[in-house]
């Protein structure tokens, strides 16, 4: 009976070291698994940080090729035969009367704007403040570029004097878009066929700066103030001078570019760039937004996309276009409203393109403008600016 009893306790004993030593194989299992799982972790970070050192140095031999690219392009130009004409400060002083304030057309966040004679053709020089100023380097490389910008379009940069900061623009009659749209001098409205062209020439001027060689432009300060109007009408993008070059990476790939400040006109910038400083080319876009309602319109952007909104979910948009001109296309109106809208969503990625969308419909309807073409005799290529803005 002992010898029995002592064989159950020898054979307990004995199960209870079999589950200790299974239970101490599975804690080494474990944690053997635990450390495996932590070198792979480690392996994997290390991976993925060799990855982005390899990026950061493609990064950096990506952006001095482009460096030396672009360098070697600003070399060809300053030595092409496609120049702007250079003016000495004692030729631009005797043009303007010493900037004299008789001369003096138009003041802006850059400077003052004199409308004067230089080799025999009526110019607008602007004078940029110190304070706006760019270093002189980087002013002369911009216009180096700019001057063999040419598009009917934009305004036409004709020469400068890069010493003192002077840019001698063409002179456009009939001052600016917006002087226009709000009719000061108590000049003639502007019919809806002559807006929509202007709408499309305005896109169509904007593509070209964005699709620029050898670096795409985002103007940053699309208004109506910006389009001027040449004798005959014919809207013209001005203050290109002052955009600013996009590195042809950051617009072909992110279609963004940080800046260290926000620039432009409160009303027309694009929220995000307002927000995170990143520019792109959507930025105009936005700006491009606002200002069509405000062609239809002809009122203040302060609050005008919500404006609209709020009146075609309402089914009152007719109300919204401006009352002073009689025979409004309601239904062609409220697509090109629509359009409008849709160029100034909050968020970027939610804008249409330019190219592919906006401009192949604001050509629509310019070439349905041009059917029933029937400018009034006051358009009929006159000079209605007594001032041209900046």
């Amino acid at each position: 009976m002992e010898l029995h009893h002592w064989k159950v306790e020898e054979q307990r004993r004995l199960d209870e070291v079999r589950l200790a030593e299974e239970e101490a194989l599975a804690i080494a299992e474990k944690e053997k698994a635990k450390c495996m799982a932590a070198i792979e972790k480690a392996e994997a970070a290390q991976r993925i940080a060799e990855l982005e050192a390899q990026k950061r140095i493609n990064a950096e031999m990506k952006a001095l090729r482009e460096a030396e690219e672009k360098k070697m392009v600003l070399d060809k130009l300053a030595l092409s035969d496609v120049r702007y004409h250079k003016y000495s400060i004692g030729v631009i002083e005797a043009a303007t009367e010493y900037f004299s304030e008789t001369r003096k057309i138009g003041e802006g966040g850059y400077g003052p704007v004199y409308k004067c004679y230089l080799d025999h053709t009526q110019v607008a020089v602007k004078v940029l403040r110190s304070d706006a100023a760019q270093g002189k380097s980087q002013f002369q490389q911009e216009i180096e570029v700019l001057s063999c910008i040419r598009h009917p379009n934009m305004v036409l940069l004709l020469g400068a004097c890069p010493e003192y900061g002077c840019l001698v623009y063409e002179y456009m009659a009939n001052g600016s878009l917006d002087d226009r749209l709000f009719r000061r001098g108590n000049t003639p409205v502007l019919p809806w066929q002559l807006r929509f062209r202007i709408a499309a020439e305005i896109g169509t001027g904007l593509l070209f700066l964005h699709q620029a060689k050898p670096e795409p432009l985002v103007h940053r300060d699309l208004k109506p103030g910006n389009i001027l109007l040449d004798r005959n009408f014919v809207s013209k993008i001005s203050d290109v001078g002052l955009a600013r070059l996009v590195p042809p990476s950051v617009a072909d790939s992110v279609t963004q570019y940080r800046m260290t400040s926000a620039a432009g006109t409160f009303c027309y910038i694009d929220p995000e760039y307002q927000q995170t400083g990143m520019l792109g080319k959507k930025s105009d876009v936005y700006s491009l937004g606002v200002m069509l309602l405000q062609i239809i319109t002809a009122k203040s952007p302060m609050g005008l996309t919500h404006h609209v909104e709020m009146a075609i979910e309402r089914g009152t948009f007719v109300e919204t276009l401006d009352p002073e001109v009689p025979d409004w296309p309601v239904e062609e109106a409220l697509k090109f409203a629509k359009l409008a809208l849709r160029c100034t969503e909050l968020r970027r990625r939610e804008r249409p393109e330019l190219g592919n969308v906006v401009l192949p419909e604001l050509n629509r309807l310019r070439a349905l403008a041009e059917e029933t073409c029937q400018y009034p005799s006051d358009y009929q290529s006159k000079d209605l600016a007594k001032s041209v803005p900046v």
